[in-house]
């Protein structure tokens, strides 16, 4: 007589197993799937910036988060929210603004990859010693956090500062990122760029600019609102004089061929 086999304990234990390895699994296909999507946006974010650099290498910049927010505050404040900006080309700009700002604000310009390293250090030092923070960004650094960014002291910033700063340097050339400053470079109340502020203050066109007037656009570059270009204060007038000297010892307009 043939043995009776007892498929009870078989028969059960397996959809047990099945279920519980389905559950098991569940979750990291989940976790998989939400890591890939996180993935592919960070991938398309990338790639966005990198079309967005390239393209604002050969188009006009005609308005910046920075100019964005001048304009929300002015309207916030009940005040006059028109920007006053207008494009110029490097070659329209007369070389006394580039070789100023270069005076003025990072005269490693022409040298340096984005970062002055050096002056970083320093202010570095002198932050943790003091209590005002003094920041070291060269004019590449401006450019990037002026036309990609937002203004703030955030670390994350900072960072986002120092990629777009890479980006730039590479993709654009030191000719094409003093253009694109000299045209957006806060220089006045609710104006933007040397060409605006030599039509509104000085009543000519940046290409008639004269060494003195170049100097002092860019004495009023740390703070374009409490300074006034049109009726400069005795500081204004006294960092006009000192930028001159520094561009006289740069060695003037012969200096910008390095760019």
């Amino acid at each position: 007589m043939a043995k009776r086999v007892d498929l009870t304990n078989t028969s059960r234990s397996t959809p047990r197993s099945n279920k519980f390895e389905r559950l098991n699994k569940a979750p990291k296909k989940g976790s998989s799937s939400f890591l890939r999507k996180i993935g592919r946006l960070l991938f398309y974010i990338w790639i966005s910036t990198i079309v967005a650099v390239v393209l604002f290498k050969f188009i006009p910049v005609y308005f910046t988060p920075t100019m964005a927010s001048r304009k929300i505050d002015a309207l916030m404040n009940g005040e006059p929210s028109k920007i006053h900006s207008q494009w110029s080309s490097y070659e329209e700009i007369d070389r006394n603004c580039a070789l100023a700002v270069i005076a003025s604000e990072d005269q490693l310009f022409p040298e340096h990859h984005g970062f002055d390293f050096e002056a970083m250090g320093t202010a570095l030092i002198k932050n943790q010693k003091g209590k005002r923070i003094k920041g070291a960004s060269t004019i590449s650094q401006q450019v990037a956090k002026n036309v990609f960014l937002w203004q703030g002291r955030s670390y994350f910033r900072k960072a986002l500062e120092a990629y777009f700063t890479v980006l730039i340097e590479f993709i654009w050339g030191k000719e094409r990122i003093m253009e694109v400053y000299l045209n957006v470079a806060e220089t006045g109340k609710m104006t933007f760029g040397v060409e605006e502020a030599c039509r509104r203050f000085y009543g000519h066109t940046a290409a008639e600019v004269s060494t003195t007037e170049a100097a002092r656009i860019a004495a009023c570059l740390p703070n374009p609102i409490r300074f006034s270009i049109k009726n400069p204060s005795g500081y204004v007038s006294k960092r006009t004089s000192f930028i001159k000297r520094q561009m006289s010892a740069l060695g003037g307009k012969k200096f910008l061929r390095n760019l």
